[in-house]
């Protein structure tokens, strides 16, 4: 068995609707390493919130095989974490309360989640603010709630799609600044999911642009930057723009194609 990080192995996926089949991605090999954070980058309906579908365990494989540390994800992979464009935080719950429902279904002890959840507001700048509800914070803040859910149990994996869409420029800055600090701290492995190609390379270690439908890896660019990077000034990097521009060279034709299509 492959015991990397989460090994991709010639997979397909198939939909079928109004009496087709429609071939959404084709024949995906792919391995991303323990501890390493890869961006998806590809025009609008290749397949990468798919793939990333398929790595959780919500939706089955058509053809092939994805592991996650040398086991077959088969059903829900309860290994990973999970964070969407649209945040799960319930409006009728505090700020400590969301954070620490994920550990009530993981059964830790009452004091040990009051804790735990204190240590996770502070990683990600919200003491002070646990008896808040989500009506009262800042869309910024709301993101921060969220990503403090997503660590509070610890898996050693996280697949976040698009997490940071809906934020502005500035917002988008600071929580990318605030992720990558964590993930210098625990090392998890992120998958990243984003239209926005400038993200992708200010973050990952590796980016993997795929084509229009059905998706296919057209090219997979390792970025050349210091792990520590300043997320606000590493734009202005030769590294950078050199990454940047082998990238855009190989996303814009299958954006035109799709909007040719």
């Amino acid at each position: 068995m492959d015991d990397a990080g989460i090994a991709i192995r010639g997979v397909s996926k198939t939909y079928v609707g109004r009496g087709r089949e429609v071939l959404a991605l084709d024949r995906i090999d792919l391995t991303i390493e323990p501890g390493e954070f890869v961006a998806f980058v590809g025009p609008s309906g290749c397949g990468k919130s798919t793939l990333m579908n398929m790595i959780a365990g919500i939706l089955p494989v058509s053809e092939g095989i994805i592991l996650h540390h040398g086991r077959a994800v088969n059903g829900i992979n309860r290994d990973v974490g999970y964070m969407t464009q649209r945040d799960a935080v319930l409006p009728w719950r505090t700020v400590e309360q969301n954070v620490a429902l994920p550990l009530r279904f993981h059964g830790m002890p009452a004091r040990q989640r009051r804790d735990h959840v204190a240590s996770m507001l502070e990683q990600v700048g919200l003491s002070g603010f646990g008896h808040a509800y989500p009506a009262e914070l800042s869309g910024g803040m709301r993101k921060r709630v969220a990503l403090a859910q997503l660590l509070a149990y610890g898996p050693d994996t996280l697949l976040m799609d698009e997490p940071f869409g809906a934020l502005d420029a500035q917002l988008k800055l600071l929580m990318q600044e605030r992720l990558l600090r964590i993930w210098l701290e625990r090392r998890q492995t992120v998958v990243f999911v984003t239209h926005d190609l400038a993200e992708a390379v200010t973050l990952a270690n590796r980016v993997v642009v795929f084509s229009g439908r059905p998706g296919r890896i057209k090219a997979i660019e390792p970025i050349d930057l210091p792990p520590g990077r300043d997320v606000f000034r590493v734009r202005f990097l030769p590294a950078f723009e050199a990454a940047y521009t082998r990238l855009w060279d190989a996303l814009a034709p299958e954006i035109r194609k799709g909007e040719a299509a």
